[in-house]
């Protein structure tokens, strides 16, 4: 959807007391009008994200949000709280910069603003009602009801009303007397992710073990059990008494004598005795 205001360009935006963003100066003056014209910086346009994340599974539209908002990027600083913000040409809800959003209430009644916060109250709605067990389900109506109600005690008390402020109120209300855990999404689904797989498992037939017949691959058990039994039926190794070292010598003594071709021992050659160096 193309933005409106072409002129829009830039603005000039001041730090309120109040911790908030306020525009002062606009490059479009003719179709906006800056009394009480506020704007979000990048620390509450993540916030109000994160509070539109669990929407997305009950009709969440993020095109509705892209119209709702005219994206601005730091240009400089200047004097007295305030800075300087031009229009930047980039998604909202996809870019990784450190985007302002100025909501677009040209029109207040039908514009794209408007239609944001009509598209946010109904989502907030179906998901208190899937949330909370009421007694008589939640209406859009009551919502606003109890909302509005606060907006316009903050008007008698000459409080300007901020857009975060106005959108959180919706994305953050819960009726006076119950309680909300904002997880109720993600245990939802893994509820649901859990029945699935519990019916799964009922659809598998049981197949009883005497009907199966035997291969190759199954023999395991028997494989198993042959093992055992021919790991049983080793002797065990005898243990080793100390050798007599009389013995032993007898051995040695014995195995100096060569067996002939018969089989028969032979005494050992003995070694001739080494002549004298001396000459007769």
């Amino acid at each position: 959807m193309a933005k409106p205001s072409p002129k829009l360009e830039w603005c000039i935006v001041r730090l309120g007391e109040d911790l908030n963003w306020w525009v002062s100066e606009i490059s479009d003056s003719v179709h906006w009008d800056v009394d009480g014209l506020s704007i979000i910086d990048p620390r509450q346009v993540a916030h109000i994200l994160d509070l539109l994340d669990p929407l997305r599974e009950y009709g969440f539209q993020a095109d509705i949000v892209e119209a709702a908002f005219i994206p601005f990027m730091i240009k400089e600083s200047l004097p007295d709280n305030k800075v300087k913000l031009t229009r930047a040409h980039e998604s909202l809800l996809e870019s990784d910069e450190k985007l302002f959003a100025l909501p677009d209430q040209v029109d207040a009644e039908k514009g794209p603003y408007a239609d944001f916060l009509d598209h946010i109250t109904k989502l907030r709605v179906k998901f208190l009602n899937d949330a909370i067990d009421f007694e008589k389900h939640l209406t859009v109506d009551d919502l606003e009801e109890d909302i509005r109600e606060d907006h316009h005690n903050a008007f008698l008390e000459g409080r300007a009303l901020h857009v975060f402020q106005e959108i959180t109120d919706i994305l953050e209300y819960v009726p006076k007397g119950f309680e909300v855990d904002e997880d109720v999404g993600e245990t939802r689904e893994a509820s649901e992710k859990k029945g699935g797989e519990e019916e799964a498992a009922e659809d598998i037939p049981e197949i009883e073990d005497e009907n199966i017949e035997e291969d190759e691959t199954m023999k395991w058990d028997d494989e198993e059990e042959k093992k055992e039994e021919e790991e049983d039926g080793k002797p065990e190794a005898e243990e080793s008494e100390p050798e007599d070292l009389d013995a032993l010598d007898d051995d040695e003594d014995d195995d100096d004598d060569d067996e002939d071709e018969d089989g028969e021992r032979k005494p050992k050659k003995k070694a001739p005795a080494k002549k004298s160096g001396k000459k007769k």
